[in-house]
């Protein structure tokens, strides 16, 4: 059966922030830290090498496919920062169309820079997938 690799870890958030090389990058990765900490009320955990998620749920497929995930979470990658907000609610593609400079695939949302963006609707996007996690996965 397969096996999820990004899995929540003991890996220390505030390490993995400082090797990020661009001091610009870093500010706004501490900035990005505060406010889904802020907005979410849940502590930043590592998930896998590479993302900062905040809570958890698990999910369970009709295949038997499950396993546990953040509920939010970004990543400081090289070129831009990846931002995870859950997917299938109308509300979410409503408040990108309102996000600022940015682009997306299926599960993430790519953002250069936080001046780039709408912070108040990041926050509103933070909530909203939250609460749809939340409404869709109850045992969360």
């Amino acid at each position: 059966m397969y096996e999820l690799k990004t899995k929540e870890n003991e890996d220390d958030v505030i390490e993995f922030i400082e090797q990020v090389e661009s001091p610009k990058k870093k500010e706004d990765a501490y900035r990005l830290l505060d406010i889904f900490t802020e907005t979410t009320g849940y502590p930043a955990k590592m998930w896998g090498t590479s993302i900062i998620g905040f809570g958890s749920y698990h999910y369970q497929y009709a295949s038997g496919h499950e396993g546990d995930v953040a509920l939010v979470g970004f990543s400081p990658r090289k070129a831009k920062f990846s931002l995870y907000f859950a997917t299938g609610d109308q509300e979410r593609e409503d408040l990108l169309q309102k996000l600022g400079k940015h682009t997306s695939g299926k599960a993430c949302v790519y953002i250069n820079k936080l001046a780039d963006i709408d912070i108040d609707v990041l926050k509103q996007l933070i909530n909203q997938s939250v609460t749809f996690l939340k409404e869709k996965y109850p045992t969360t």
